[in-house]
């Protein structure tokens, strides 16, 4: 990513989004915790990026089957600050639910000693469940210090500090993950001299949390965080990544997101459980067809001409009259494993024990597919046929219903969906789905500008009802790739002072 220097950043008019950061550091000598003071030397440069957000427009957990997706990156972002150390460590300070919370690591046993190898990292902080939250910026360093040094393991190993703010809210299902991991690999890499492009960045990303952090998520939430453009839907081609261009939200419509305040996690048992489901369709599906399986360990090889391994490849005809019928409503685990030995997914396991909604999962990506390739069409012709924002909505509460169907819906969800679907179209509410990994998160609402006081009416509504928050998301903002890496050069504090 393109490294800037402040003027260069101010000039380009760009400073609104480094702000936040920058106000940070000003602030940093008078935090109460003295341990923040002299937090930065004086003496290094510092770098620092940031990284949107997301909102699931329409995709979401198609994504790891190969689904067109279509992304939102928000205004709300992720900023980390980075300056080397001679002390060969990782030190972390990060801002979460108002407080500081500090971690340190030295990188030597990361790099070239017994964490070396993902595995083990990975167990390593999952026997620190209080300090899993560090998993994130610690494994995308780790990463990246290692791409530099290429298997060198003689190489010297310099350490870094780290200080991470966000106003993206964690748990919400706007990918608070991937902002956080996309910034922190971001000024790593613009340390390391590593020239990533943000496909490539993205990619890293996902590597990391699909093998450090041990969720089975998509390349569609790091890809958006990395290449989103302001008031443009990512349109990602998730096979697995390639992005076929930057849909235009309409003038005088807008994408909204109201937080249900029902805690979403894509670690949590019913996206993987899903995830898992699909996978077990799909090897159903290839055995039915024909198709060579070759064992690979705990997973297999199919040899797919047919749909190059993808569950949105099959058409909904193709699914509905040859395998549909095919498949188990539900299907157990070692059931699967004793028939079949495994799936093609490298980043879950199939648990023995556990009931797997086999139909369901499988059938969700294929429809999906439908869905997003219809909705991205209509969009494109809404300035021409203002109609189709009827079309739209009902795509999107077809892809809400089908998450339900899944088992990833919620309480908390439903309702915003519900009254999203009273206020109509006749007030310029055309649509709303839950979101990302569901089983809770944020809902997406497709709406015009002038909706904007009735988004938060049905915000402050489902707020009174529930008790929960519902914090409203309205503005879109560019992602890492277009703001880049700033570099503050040394004794830069006069140039913070602004």
């Amino acid at each position: 990513m393109q490294l800037r220097r402040l003027a260069e950043v101010r000039a380009a008019g760009d400073e609104v989004w480094f702000r936040p950061a920058l106000d940070t550091l000003r602030q940093l000598p008078h935090e109460p915790d003295s341990r923040l003071h002299d937090y930065f030397s004086q003496t290094e440069p510092l770098y620092v990026a940031r990284a949107p957000g997301r909102l699931d427009v329409m995709g979401g957990i198609a994504d790891y089957s190969g689904a067109l997706v279509l992304e939102l990156p928000l205004a709300r972002s992720t900023s980390v600050c980075l300056q080397p150390q001679d002390a060969p460590r990782c030190d972390v300070v990060s801002r979460r639910d108002g407080r500081w919370h500090f971690f340190s690591v030295e990188l030597e046993p990361l790099l070239a000693g017994p964490l070396r190898e993902p595995d083990a990292l990975a167990a390593w902080f999952a026997d620190r469940p209080s300090h899993r939250w560090a998993a994130y910026p610690v494994g995308v360093v780790a990463r990246c210090l290692a791409l530099a040094r290429g298997g060198d393991s003689t190489a010297h190993i310099k350490g870094v500090r780290l200080l991470i703010d966000s106003t993206v809210p964690e748990g919400k299902g706007v990918s608070s993950s991937a902002a956080l991991e996309v910034a922190t690999m971001a000024v790593t890499a613009a340390w390391c001299g590593i020239a990533m492009t943000p496909e490539a960045l993205a990619t890293a990303c996902q590597w990391v949390e699909n093998h450090i952090v041990g969720a089975p998520c998509g390349i569609m939430d790091q890809m958006t965080s990395a290449c989103g453009r302001t008031d443009r839907l990512l349109r990602l081609r998730c096979q697995p990544a390639t992005i076929e261009g930057h849909l235009e939200i309409p003038p005088g419509y807008r994408c909204y997101g109201i937080d249900s305040g029902v805690r979403h996690a894509v670690s949590g048992a019913d996206y993987g459980t899903v995830r898992t489901a699909a996978f077990i369709g799909y090897r159903l599906i290839a055995d039915a067809a024909g198709l060579t399986v070759t064992s690979d360990g705990s997973n297999v090889r199919i040899d797919d001409p047919v749909w190059r391994g993808y569950l949105t490849n099959l058409t909904p005809a193709e699914f509905t009259t040859r395998y549909e019928t095919l498949l188990p409503d539900e299907m157990l685990g070692a059931t699967f494993l004793e028939q079949y030995g495994g799936t093609t997914d490298r980043v879950t396991c199939v648990e023995p024990e556990r009931r797997y909604p086999v139909r369901r999962a499988t059938a969700h990506p294929v429809f999906e597919q439908d869905r997003i390739a219809r909705f991205a069409g209509l969009l494109d012709a809404l300035p021409q046929r203002p109609q189709s924002a009827i079309e739209l909505g009902h795509l999107m509460y077809a892809s809400h219903e089908s998450y339900g169907a899944c088992g990833l819906g919620s309480d908390g969800t439903d309702r915003l969906v519900t009254l999203v679907a009273a206020a109509g179209v006749e007030r310029g509410l055309f649509g709303a789905k839950i979101t990302g990994g569901g089983s809770g998160g944020t809902v997406a609402i497709l709406a015009t500008d002038a909706a904007e006081p009735l988004v938060g009416d049905i915000a402050a509504q489902y707020a009174a009802e529930t008790g929960r928050s519902a914090e409203v998301f309205a503005e879109s903002g560019p992602g890492a790739a277009a703001t880049g890496v700033l570099l503050i050069e040394p004794n830069g504090s006069a140039a913070l002072s602004r």
